[in-house]
């Protein structure tokens, strides 16, 4: 095994531990033009920087970032992973809500983000278009 190879075969070794440990988050950015980004980091604020600086997401290359909406923490990588696919299956109604009932300060205190939370949103949210 070469040099480069064992290099490699270390980080991809110390990865899963370095990811587990971090607090992860979800969160949601708005565009100038009103569209919602869905994303996770470890670092909701310093990602939103980046994401004004225009690195990152391609997302912004059409609008820029604009406001850092929403951010919940999580358990860990995955479940921020599956928080974020629960969130970005929302309807724009369902996320504008989450938006709307969000506080920051009481954001920071909640217990980790949970599936099943996700999933009771995202089933009250596919109820609620059924009705309309």
């Amino acid at each position: 095994m070469s040099a480069n190879n064992t290099a490699t075969t270390e980080k991809q070794g110390k990865a899963p531990d370095a990811l587990a440990s971090r607090q992860w988050w979800v969160y949601m950015v708005r565009a100038e033009n009103g569209h919602l980004y869905t994303g996770i980091s470890t670092d909701p604020e310093r990602r939103f920087r980046d994401h004004q600086r225009g690195k990152g997401a391609r997302f912004f290359n059409r609008s820029p970032a604009s406001a850092l909406v929403w951010w919940r923490r999580c358990e860990g990588h995955g479940d921020a992973l599956r928080q974020e696919l629960s969130t970005k299956a929302l309807t724009k109604k369902a996320k504008e809500r989450l938006i709307s009932q969000f506080d920051s300060a009481s954001s920071l205190l909640v217990k980790a983000c949970a599936l099943s939370s996700a999933e009771a949103k995202l089933s009250a949210n596919q109820s609620e278009a059924q009705h309309e």
